[in-house]
Formats: C-alpha cells, structure tokens, sequence
C-alpha cells in the first residue's frame, strides 16, 4: 500500500517535534514541513525553554504529568549524549522562591525533576524579601539550537521541508493525506479558533556567565534562566497584546527586577531585547477533526495552544498527535480496502 502523505502546518517547536516524531514512530507515511516561518524567526526562538511546568486549566493533571515526563526523559536522554552541545540541552540547578507559602509545596511535577526539595533557612537568606522555596534541577534548551537540531533531524529522516504561507487547510487536499496544524497562534485566523490568544512574553538575553544557578519567582513572571550561550532575564505576561515591538519600560521593569534578586546582574554585558506572543488556550488543541468541503474529506490533527509550557511537554503532545495521525491513516486504509471490495 502506498505511503500516506502526511503536511505538518508550522516550523516552530510543536510543529518540528511533532513532524519528527511521526516520521520516527509510523514508517507507513511520508512527511512535509510547510510554514511561512522558521528559526530564527519562531516565537519558539524566543521562548526560554526552560522545563518548568506551566499548569493548564482545562487538562488533567495526570495527562499533564504524562507530557512533562515523556518530555524531560527524552531531553535527559538527549543531555547524555553527544548530541547535548547540538541541541543546545543542558541540565540546570536552582531555585524557585515565594514571599507566601503555597498552597501547594509539593508539584505535581516534582518527582519528575531531579532531586527537588524544599530550601533550607540558609539558602533563603540569599532572598531576604521570600519566605519559602524550592530547590531542584531541570534541562533547559538554547532554543534556537534546539529547533535547528530538530529541523536536521528533520532531514536525516527523509522529511521535506517547504516555506510557503497556509492561508486555508483545504490548499493542502491535493497534495496530502493527512493535515497536522501545529500553526500556533495562526490557527485564529487559519481555523477560525477565537479560544487562543496571544500573551506576549518580553525578554532579555545578557552575557552573564558567572550565573550558574536558575531562579524563578514562584509567580513565574520574574525568572533569571543561565543556558550555554547566555543568560535569559524575563519577562512580561501581557494578554492580547500583539505587539513585537520592544517596550524600553518593560526592558528596564525586567533588569530592575532580576538584579533585586541576583545583584550580580548589574555587571551584565551585551543586553538583547527579544519579543515573542505566546500562543496561549484554556487547554492545549489536541485532537482529530475531519473537515468537508463539496463532498471531500481532509483528516487534520490538531496540536497547538501551548502558551508558555510548550518547552515541558512538547515530546509528549507530539506522541499524542502521532498516535491520532496513526488512527487517521488506519480509517484510511480501511476506507481504501473497503472501495477496493
């Protein structure tokens, strides 16, 4: 039987990880990469990528808890290998700090990370203004690395790759079998999804390489995240707003901030100011949908809608998408054979 032709809508971290994992895990198809954008021109080239779980409203947790360790052991297992410095993966200690205890100290996630515990009274002294935290050690990506990783991965699997504007899904019935939209923020205009929004996210990348240890706000809006070529200082959590353009305000807001919790910082050199609009949704996109038009059927996978947690769960939703790709090309087949009978 024929291979089924499988186009994945979007180069950015979910739609690269989830073209690499289907091409990996179902020898069955033949898989093209279309987008308008790729690194470094991706909201994912912003993106801090560090493996930090953001919560999402309207999944159970345990699915969560799922895509995180699907993902952190496929980093880890990344990390430990020679492919580390390629992908731009590497593991990371610090800590996570509150002014008020929370009301939950233990995450759901913290049995997937590496030794979590809580602070001792010393280690909270270097944040005189917090009264709790945690310590424990996550990966984190040089995301730009990360996606070029992925797109030559990519390429050894025999993938296509094409730059080309989607404007409709239905562009795409000729040519392919089964549509995978991982279009991010562009499926409000291209699937008419009104749910997802943007947040956009502000940033600054510095030369500090003395800062070793990560630190997190337990709020998640004032983090100081080190990787292997810089250190990323953020950020800003703006709802609806689609602005790309630097804010000096908020690029000051965001030094004063990090520097109140890592003095050091005032010393920091080559201070980059990069924006980014996190495609955000009560709950991630996952799911079939099968769209008619005159008669026609075309398959899509949906996979988009991570806000800012996509780094931490991206190897597990693109293992889910793969799996529901797998059940479309089985109602294919077993279209096809019922015709031929």
């Amino acid at each position: 039987m024929a291979k089924q032709k499988i186009a994945v809508v979007g180069a950015g971290l979910i739609g690269l990880s989830t073209a690499v994992y289907i091409s990996e895990s179902i020898s069955k198809c033949s898989v093209t990469v279309i987008s308008d954008k790729f690194t470094p021109n991706t909201t994912s080239d912003v993106a801090a990528g560090m493996l930090i779980p953001h919560t999402y409203q309207g999944i159970p947790i345990h699915q969560q808890k799922q895509w995180f360790r699907e993902t952190f052991d496929y980093l880890f297992e990344i990390n430990n290998s020679s492919e580390a410095s390629d992908a731009g993966i590497n593991l990371v200690s610090g800590w996570q700090i509150f002014k008020t205890i929370p009301d939950e100290v233990l995450p759901f996630w913290s049995d997937v990370v590496l030794g979590f515990r809580s602070m001792t009274e010393e280690e909270l002294k270097k944040f005189p203004q917090h009264r709790f935290g945690q310590a424990f050690t996550t990966l984190k990506c040089d995301c730009p690395s990360y996606l070029l990783w992925l797109e030559k991965r990519l390429k050894e699997n025999g993938c296509q790759v094409y730059a080309r504007r989607i404007e409709d899904l239905w562009e795409l019935h000729s040519k392919y079998d089964i549509v995978v939209n991982c279009s991010g923020i562009g499926s409000r205009e291209l699937m008419g999804d009104l749910e997802i929004h943007p947040v956009r996210g502000q940033v600054l990348k510095v030369d500090a390489p003395w800062v070793n240890h990560f630190i997190r706000d337990g709020d998640g809006l004032t983090y100081i995240y080190p990787g292997i070529h810089n250190v990323t200082l953020g950020g800003t959590r703006q709802k609806d707003n689609w602005s790309l353009s630097p804010d000096p305000r908020s690029s000051k807001d965001i030094f004063d901030r990090c520097c109140a919790l890592e003095p050091s910082l005032q010393r920091a050199q080559d201070i980059k100011v990069r924006v980014g609009l996190r495609p955000s949704r009560l709950a991630v996109r996952l799911q079939k949908e099968i769209l008619v038009h005159d008669g026609k059927k075309l398959p899509v996978v949906h996979n988009y809608g991570h806000g800012s947690g996509g780094f931490s769960v991206h190897r597990g939703t693109a293992k889910e998408a793969a799996r529901l790709v797998g059940e479309c090309i089985a109602a294919l087949e077993g279209s096809s054979l019922k015709a031929k009978l």
